[in-house]
C-alpha cells in the first residue's frame, strides 16, 4: 500500500471546499483525487463523500463508471491486451494468459514490483495487426505468446 502524507490529505481538502456545492464536483474532485494520489483508495473516496455532502456510492459510482480512474495503484506501464473479437479468434486470449503468467500478477491489479498494471481491453483499433498488445503509448501486433517475456523484458531494464 503506498503511503500518503498529511499533505495530500490537505490538498484534497482544499479541492473538495473549492468544488462543493458546484454541479459536477464528484467528478472533479475525483479528477484531482486522482492527480494526488496516483488513484482513489476507498478512503480518498470515503473522505470526498462526506466533505461534499454526498453518498458514498455516488462517489463509488462514478469512479467505477469512469475507465480514467483507478481504485489501486497503477503501475508505471499500463498493458492493454485486445480482447476483441479480431484479436481473440487470432489467440489474444493466450497473449493474456502469457502476460499473467509472465508477471504472476492477474488481471486488473499491478505487479509487486509496481512496474506494470494488466488490463484487458476490447479494442485497439489495430485489427489488421490482431493479435495486439499496448504497453502505454506503444503497440504490439501479430504477437503469440513466446514474444511476451521478451518485450517485457524491454520495459525491465
Amino acid at each position: 500500500m503506498p503511503a500518503y502524507n498529511q499533505s495530500m490529505y490537505l490538498e484534497l481538502d482544499k479541492v473538495i471546499e473549492t468544488n462543493k456545492g458546484q454541479k459536477g464536483a464528484v467528478m472533479m474532485t475525483l479528477q484531482s483525487a486522482q492527480d494526488i494520489f496516483g488513484h482513489v483508495p476507498k478512503d480518498v473516496q470515503i473522505r470526498i463523500a462526506e466533505g461534499l455532502g454526498v453518498p458514498l456510492s455516488e462517489v463509488y459510482g462514478v469512479a467505477t463508471f469512469y475507465s480514467q480512474f483507478a481504485l489501486d495503484p497503477r503501475g508505471q506501464y499500463i498493458i492493454g491486451v485486445c480482447l476483441g473479437t479480431a484479436c481473440y479468434v487470432k489467440g489474444s486470449k493466450d497473449v493474456l494468459d502469457k502476460v499473467v503468467e509472465t508477471l504472476a500478477t492477474p488481471v486488473g491489479k499491478t505487479s509487486p514490483d509496481g512496474l506494470f498494471t494488466i488490463k484487458d481491453t476490447r479494442c485497439l483499433g489495430a485489427c489488421g495487426l490482431a493479435p495486439v498488445m499496448m504497453i502505454n503509448d506503444d503497440v504490439y501486433g501479430r504477437l503469440v505468446p513466446a514474444d511476451i517475456p521478451g518485450i517485457l523484458n524491454k520495459y525491465r531494464a
